[in-house]
């Protein structure tokens, strides 16, 4: 194979690696079941008259399953995190004992853990959709090239098996994430 084919092989396979990457952050966000403190990763607080990220105001951990503490570093900042939990619309209760915010993650209901689990299917879709964008990239790139019909042939059939490889492994991902999000 020549260089500008394995370039751009290369090229897809980067484009389809950054797919998987943001699949795996967006499952991080969608909650199965147990607490985490990626679920507060979306809250901003007002902090000296700019929307800061909660995790840049304060630590943020789990200290079981079902429950979230948040410790501000100023304690006057419990009211103000308090209210942006509240904003978020996560659909969480925060609770504040004068030093840190607690929050009661409520176990899923079965109707909630089906609409999660749509989200996430949602999500694997959106990857594969770019993967299947990274695919048809190549394919177009390495149409542009001046090289023999064989080595076109064998590229893309080298794009296509890549594809399938990575269409696979987010299946499987996807896989794991709702097996965790409908076991109670």
């Amino acid at each position: 194979m020549n260089e500008e084919v394995t370039f751009i092989t290369d090229a897809a396979k980067e484009a389809m690696d950054k797919a998987m990457v943001h699949l795996e952050k967006a499952f991080l966000k969608i909650r199965a079941g147990k607490a985490s403190p990626a679920m507060l990763s979306t809250v901003m607080v007002e902090y000296y008259g700019s929307q800061t990220p909660l995790s840049q105001v304060a630590n943020i951990n789990t200290p079981d399953a079902r429950t979230i503490s948040v410790q501000p570093w100023e304690k006057t900042m419990l009211q103000e995190i308090e209210k942006a939990i509240m904003n978020a619309n996560l659909g969480f209760n925060p609770m504040n004992n004068g030093d840190f915010v607690i929050i009661n993650v409520p176990p899923l209901t079965e109707e909630r853990r089906r609409d999660l689990a749509k989200q996430a299917k949602a999500e694997a879709e959106d990857a594969k959709v770019g993967v299947r964008n990274a695919r048809q990239e190549a394919n177009k790139e390495i149409r542009d090239l001046d090289i023999s019909e064989d080595l076109q042939k064998n590229a893309e059939s080298d794009i296509q098996d890549l594809t399938d490889s990575y269409t696979k492994k987010i299946d499987a991902v996807l896989d794991v994430k709702e097996a965790e999000i409908m076991k109670i």
